[in-house]
């Protein structure tokens, strides 16, 4: 049984916290966060993209919390800390802890300074530490699928793949305090669409060019963007739209559409029960993976790395911050 402490209790600390609990192997020990007496309050409020469910109030209750990591790290025996605060306190909330010998979960994005980056990197394979931060999307059984057909070239190889994520604008939290600070949160590219661009990432790598365009919004520059990725090798055109210029109630939406040589093929998480397969001839629905969740699956994931003795392959940090850099990629434009 592996201990562990989740530092931010919002919306992406809350999912971590139900994932925790329903994995039998492990034990969530303590939380800390800023606002410890409102914990409970936290559990029945509008938060995120999606509801929060499965976290007993009587066993929140058993919890221990602090205020601090250090006073946590003082009074608890932690193996891992799952860092979900902004993420503009991802970098020394991270570096603090590697530099303890402790196991990190971190919320993506990793941070939005690269040199900050590479220097967590280095702090974790100095200290023989695991760490891997949540690109939840590697996870998700549709996108999985995805990565499935392409590899094995179930439809033939791919010749074009479009991926989109829209929300509306943030009306939860410290979104709400942080409006037009770029370095803050780095707007719907380094937070939302991110999860795009790392999926690409993990499928293709390094594209060989980036035509981007980008609109600004409520909370950045680049609150919007648009953008064609060419693998020349491969054949392969792949493009990346979403962002949240959308009103607060607008409904979170994400899938991809993929043309392969003798199918084409389209997920929607705003009907999520199947992929549909189109010939020129017929659609067929390949229904959902019947298995747990793409955060259950990260966590999951994590964890037998560390009971293993293992770096997360699947999710190196080397790849989050070759993603940060694409991310980086897409802001050429902006004045």
């Amino acid at each position: 049984m592996q201990n562990i402490a989740i530092v931010g209790f919002g919306f992406m600390g809350m999912t971590h916290a139900v994932n925790i609990i329903k994995n039998d192997q492990l034990r969530l020990a303590a939380i800390i966060d800023k606002d410890i007496e409102g914990i409970e309050q936290k559990l029945t409020s509008k938060t995120g993209n999606f509801a929060i469910e499965g976290i007993d109030k009587d066993l929140l209750g058993t919890i221990n919390k602090y205020l601090d990591i250090q006073t946590c790290l003082d009074n608890e025996a932690i193996d891992a800390v799952h860092v979900c605060v902004h993420t503009d306190l991802h970098y020394s909330m991270a570096k603090q802890l590697l530099s303890q010998g402790l196991h990190v979960f971190l919320e993506k994005p990793m941070t939005l300074d690269i040199e900050e980056g590479q220097e967590l990197i280095d702090l974790a394979n100095k200290n023989n530490c695991v760490f891997m931060v949540g690109h939840v999307v590697r996870f998700m059984p549709p996108y999985q699928r995805l990565k499935q057909w392409i590899d094995e070239k179930t439809y033939g190889p791919l010749k074009f793949l479009s991926l989109s994520r829209f929300s509306g604008v943030p009306s939860w939290g410290q979104w709400k305090e942080k409006q037009t600070d770029f370095g803050s949160s780095g707007g719907a590219l380094f937070d939302l669409l991110i999860h795009d661009i790392d999926m690409v990432n993990y499928l293709f790598g390094q594209p060989d060019s980036i035509e981007s365009t980008s609109m600004p919004g409520y909370l950045s520059n680049n609150d919007y963007t648009c953008a064609f990725w060419t693998y020349d090798k491969l054949g392969i055109r792949v493009k990346v739209e979403g962002g949240n210029v959308f009103h607060s109630t607008f409904p979170f939406q994400a899938g991809f559409s993929a043309q392969f040589e003798e199918a084409s093929i389209f997920y929607s998480t705003l009907t999520p029960e199947s992929i549909q397969v189109a010939t020129h001839d017929e659609i067929t629905h390949v229904e959902e993976i019947d298995s747990p969740d793409g955060f259950y699956q990260e966590i999951d994931y994590f964890y037998a790395c560390i009971r293993e003795g293992k770096k997360p392959h699947m999710c190196m940090p080397e790849s989050s911050l070759e993603t940060i850099k694409l991310c980086y990629q897409h802001t050429k434009d902006i004045k």
